[in-house]
């Protein structure tokens, strides 16, 4: 079951449950809040990467994956400046995931490459309880 955890203003925030429908969900919740808020520009990559990252923390974590989406006025800490859309995915597993070079015959191990070349920024961090891999998007035209 989803649980929403904050859409208030700017900011949506889910928790999933680490089962094989969280990535459809977590595509079709991310979609139709970027739809909400005019940002269908930028939805094609975010679902697209949002999917990776939720698939990658399936794959490894046996616990909630969340996914927090907040707009930003300009990007934080230091980036390229301009309007930004901050993608946060969370689980509670607490090593980073490793950016690896797939063989053109690997049938994974592109996600993060993808996160890397698609977003203006990406990192991850250590919470409480596991790890946050995130990535910021520009928003054109605003």
């Amino acid at each position: 079951m989803i649980g929403v955890i904050d859409t208030d203003g700017e900011c949506a925030e889910w928790a999933f449950p680490a089962e094989p429908g969280a990535v459809r969900t977590a595509r079709h919740a991310v979609r139709g809040t970027l739809r909400a808020w005019g940002l269908e520009s930028v939805g094609d990559v975010t679902v697209l990467l949002v999917s990776e990252l939720v698939t990658n923390s399936l794959r490894y974590a046996s616990g909630p994956i969340g996914v927090r989406l907040e707009r930003r006025d300009s990007a934080a800490d230091g980036g390229a400046g301009g309007p930004a859309l901050l993608v946060e995915v969370s689980d509670p597993l607490p090593d980073p995931p490793r950016e690896r070079i797939a063989k053109p015959s690997d049938e994974g191990g592109r996600g993060l490459h993808l996160v890397a070349v698609s977003s203006q920024r990406w990192g991850t961090r250590h919470g409480k309880s596991g790890k946050t891999v995130w990535f910021e998007l520009a928003l054109p035209g605003e």
